[in-house]
């Protein structure tokens, strides 16, 4: 049995645990909670970043960051789900965009959780919120039409990070990106994977 170190709340997490849904592959993993602040917390054994996720293989090796998780789970499966070879270059930009808008949200958080309200930098929160605005407006414009079949990462990631935005903005971004919300609502609706996965605080 594979193990995967995540929390509940991470997005790179249900990143990966949506693949391993949609690649029928659950039932080979263990998802064990990390708590990456944590000097005690046997992530920081696992992955010398202390970061998450962390996949465990079964012989002890452990594969990390998500990106190279989809990447290892997509050669186990065989079949080109995830990444699939005639699509490759635009699947794995859409990937990497959604995971820079990942990114930008949790330093974001990062400042305000772990930084007290006098030492905030408001340019570094706005240099942040900038690649947030870009990625959405990009997305919004380019990747925004209606899914078919069986999704890929890159649609994966983007409804992972769309569901970050929700679960830790509040939902601000809905107002100005319609397309972008009817993208996501589809998504849920053929990928089960999506609702049972969302966070609760």
């Amino acid at each position: 049995m594979m193990i995967l170190r995540s929390s509940p709340a991470s997005p790179f997490g249900r990143k990966v645990r949506m693949a391993l849904s949609v690649l029928g592959m659950l039932d080979r993993v263990d998802v064990v909670n990390a708590d990456t602040t944590s000097p005690s917390d046997s992530i920081r054994a696992q992955n010398p970043l202390g970061k998450i996720p962390a996949l465990i293989l079964e012989d002890g090796t452990a594969v990390y960051d998500s990106r190279v998780i989809v990447d290892c789970l997509d050669g186990m499966d065989g079949r080109g789900i995830l990444v699939p070879p005639a699509q490759r270059l635009l699947v794995l930009r859409q990937q990497a965009l959604a995971d820079g808008l990942m990114d930008a949200a949790i330093l974001q958080m990062y400042e305000k959780r772990f930084r007290p309200p006098e030492h905030h930098v408001q340019s570094w929160l706005d240099h942040q919120q900038g690649k947030v605005e870009r990625a959405l407006a990009f997305a919004e414009a380019s990747l925004s039409a209606p899914g078919t079949g069986v999704p890929h990462i890159g649609e994966i990631a983007q409804a992972a990070a769309l569901g970050y935005l929700d679960f830790r903005f509040a939902g601000a971004w809905r107002a100005g990106h319609p397309k972008l919300v009817a993208w996501l609502e589809d998504f849920a609706r053929r990928t089960p994977s999506f609702d049972a996965t969302t966070p609760h605080a």
